[in-house]
């Protein structure tokens, strides 16, 4: 298992353990195992996670989002639904490996399943490209939200990708388009959309697939306009000051629930999703059995008013603080944001607003 920087104390703790466990001494061969001393050690183990895990910033539940053995939408899709029926390509280009799209069952109940999959070792995140889409990656979940509309059938996402494919071919074949059609489409369908944001949600890359009636999050997820990497970039011109702007940027799925940006928060096994599978994705299938059951009684009008309504209403109450940009300067960092640039993130806020009044009208 892959350690984080902040979990050294966990990983030697961990390594403690295996080798009591191991009844293999090279130097006397077989040897017995202690009960009693792995009891101890295991309660140690459990004390330190509760300790790191109670103390969490924005920066290190970004690192827990992209943590390398993070189950992936591969897995949740094969553990949690039954029949998985993949279907590919967007009947235009090609076909985009960053979005597993297909029809399954769950307790009964036919859903679309899209799931943005970054891969689990080099050759697949190849394959995958890392979860960034391209636009017949979008072009092709438009297709079958469609046909998922048409014999009214729920919609399930899975959110992890740190954004949109940036290169060159994506932009000559049409990805900003893509992603304004894939919200623009979500934001009309007359069946229930549910989003699972399960490690990174990442810029337009993200919201064009969790345009959705409810947007849930792993509780150690994160969910952005931008990475905080990127953030940094542009606003100091200095990537070291991530950790400043990932407390600045209120990223964490608690944040965002508290902002009302998000629906709810699903409880991940203490030490991250990673760490205990089977228990996380048992969580999300008897959330996503619920939701869907809440829908069945709702009219196809209902739904979509209520995914509508949500997003207008979404940034009316904001805390003061927000608005005015206080919360940058409230964390820890030296350098300041200039009066242009205030000038220019309010402009950028100002035209954004416009623009989604513009769409939902």
């Amino acid at each position: 298992m892959q350690y984080l920087d902040f979990e050294k104390d966990l990983e030697q703790l961990d390594k403690s353990l295996d080798e009591l466990k191991n009844p293999f001494n090279e130097e006397g061969g077989l040897s017995s195992v202690n009960s009693s001393q792995i009891d101890d050690l295991e309660d140690k183990i459990q004390l330190k996670i509760n300790e790191i895990y109670s103390n969490l910033d924005g920066w290190k539940k970004t690192k827990i989002a992209r943590h390398d053995n993070r189950p992936r939408a591969q897995f949740y899709i094969s553990s949690i639904f039954e029949n998985f029926q993949q279907v590919a390509g967007d009947r235009n280009f090609g076909e985009d490996e960053a979005a597993i799209t297909g029809f399954a069952k769950i307790n009964g109940e036919s859903v679309l399943v899209i799931g943005q999959e970054k891969g689990n070792d080099t050759q697949s995140r190849i394959r995958r490209n890392f979860g960034m889409m391209r636009p017949e990656g979008y072009r092709k979940c438009i297709r079958l939200m469609k046909l998922a509309e048409n014999y009214n059938v729920p919609v399930i996402t899975f959110i992890d990708t740190p954004g949109a494919y940036p290169g060159k071919g994506a932009e000559e074949r049409g990805q900003a388009e893509a992603i304004a059609q894939s919200i623009n489409c979500c934001l009309g369908l007359k069946v229930p959309i549910i989003s699972v944001v399960i490690g990174e949600g990442g810029s337009g890359g993200a919201i064009a697939l969790a345009t959705s009636n409810k947007v849930l999050m792993l509780e150690h997820s994160i969910y952005s306009v931008i990475s905080p990497e990127g953030c940094a970039s542009i606003l100091w011109k200095d990537a070291t000051k991530s950790k400043d702007a990932a407390e600045a940027m209120h990223l964490t799925a608690q944040d965002l629930e508290k902002y009302k940006i998000i629906d709810g928060i699903l409880e991940e096994p203490k030490g991250g999703a990673h760490r205990n599978l089977d228990q996380m994705s048992g969580k999300i299938k008897d959330q996503l059995v619920t939701q869907i059951l809440n829908y069945k009684s709702k009219s196809p009008d209902e739904i979509l008013d209520e995914r509508r309504n949500k997003f207008k209403s979404i940034g009316e109450n904001l805390p003061a603080d927000l608005v005015s940009f206080d919360a940058i300067s409230q964390v820890n960092i030296k350098s300041s944001l200039s009066k242009n640039k205030k000038t220019i993130l309010i402009s950028l806020a100002i035209f954004s607003a416009v623009v989604i009044f513009l769409i939902l009208n």
